[in-house]
């Protein structure tokens, strides 16, 4: 699309920046070219953050990139990492036929409410996924054709190894500095709310700047950037911004955590809501995890929801509307949600704020 449009020139190459108003491009063809402009975008992305283990650099160890493209099934896959990619993967490997093992350094989801790790280790575990937390590799060694983890647990054994410990910005190679272009301890490119870099005519959108990596932010901010550099103004508001792990039982987070509200200075009231109080989850003979819901105290004002479900996802953006509208879950509460649907649990967990939802009949106002 871009190449058959009149008014775009496409150029393949590596790119950097010369100075504030002057980019190189290293061309395929070995050749280089000077691009001068007055409004710059970088969407550069991210790559498969590897660890500096010894020994791992010089053994065929998988990113993501590998391990979907494969055609083969191994008998025993270690994953290094609790990021999403590796949780999902390795319980998508498990449920292929792998033996699975997944080291992590803290906990899963160690970022998010604790409820939640606990939950999928759980989870995982139920269904045979070994998790080792608190784990680290000291040393990666491969031969005839089996990789060897040293932790300070034993070793792990595999014929097939997973490095997923996040994601990494494509910045390095940009020689921002050169156009004063301001970027955080990780490399990401910091921006603000309109998309705009340390220098202001030069903007960024996705995984290579400081905003939460998924494809959903990058398109809004993408967009946003490209009105803005155009003189129109938008911005990016991510305070109600939901995110979703497909793992199995699904993990969906939006808003403030206790502990992030309580970092900000918000004093908090919560409530967790188990699966085995909402009647979708109990039609559906599954009733792991639980929906919890962090509120202001003081005002009632709903911050925050995590909710670990087979059907997480479809009830978070419900979450996501009642924060962006500022509602309490008491209004929460008040609302009409349809009997036997997963979403109805946000309306069970909030009141519970001011009941036992254990003492309603099935469908309660």
């Amino acid at each position: 699309i871009l190449a058959s449009t009149p008014a775009i020139t496409v150029l393949r190459g590596e790119a950097r920046f010369k100075d504030a108003r002057t980019l190189t491009v290293a061309t395929a063809d070995g050749g280089t070219r000077g691009v001068s402009f007055d409004r710059c975008l970088i969407a550069t992305g991210a790559s498969p953050a590897v660890p500096p283990i010894p020994g791992l650099k010089d053994t065929p160890y998988w990113t993501s990139t590998e391990a979907l493209a494969s055609d083969t099934l191994p008998e025993r896959l270690a994953v290094i990492g609790s990021s999403v990619v590796a949780v999902e993967l390795a319980q998508a490997f498990a449920r292929l036929g792998s033996q699975v093992t997944i080291q992590a350094r803290s906990t899963l989801f160690f970022r998010e409410d604790p409820t939640i790790g606990e939950a999928v280790t759980d989870a995982f575990r139920a269904e045979g996924i070994e998790v080792l937390d608190h784990t680290q590799a000291s040393q990666v060694s491969y031969a005839n054709g089996e990789f060897v983890l040293a932790t300070g647990h034993g070793e792990v054994r595999a014929d097939k190894l997973l490095v997923a410990t996040g994601r990494a910005p494509n910045t390095r190679s940009l020689n921002l500095e050169a156009a004063g272009i301001e970027v955080n301890a990780q490399g990401a490119i910091v921006i603000d709310r309109a998309m705009r870099t340390s220098a202001p005519h030069i903007y960024a959108a996705g995984d290579c700047t400081d905003q939460p990596q998924f494809v959903y932010v990058a398109a809004a901010a993408g967009t946003r950037a490209a009105i803005n550099m155009t003189g129109g103004d938008a911005a990016l508001n991510l305070t109600a911004m939901p995110a979703v792990v497909f793992t199995d039982p699904q993990v969906a987070t939006v808003g403030y955590s206790e502990a992030e509200a309580h970092h900000d200075g918000i004093e908090t009231d919560s409530r967790l809501l188990t699966l085995d109080n909402v009647p979708r989850a109990l039609a559906n003979f599954d009733t792991r995890g639980f929906i919890k819901l962090v509120a202001e105290a003081g005002s009632g004002r709903l911050i925050g929801v995590q909710a670990v479900a087979p059907e997480a996802g479809e009830l978070i953006q419900t979450a996501a509307l009642a924060i962006r509208h500022r509602m309490t879950v008491q209004e929460l509460a008040d609302q009409l949600f349809p009997y036997l649907t997963m979403v109805e649990g946000l309306k069970l967990a909030a009141q519970t704020f001011s009941k036992d939802v254990k003492q309603l009949s099935c469908c309660a106002g």
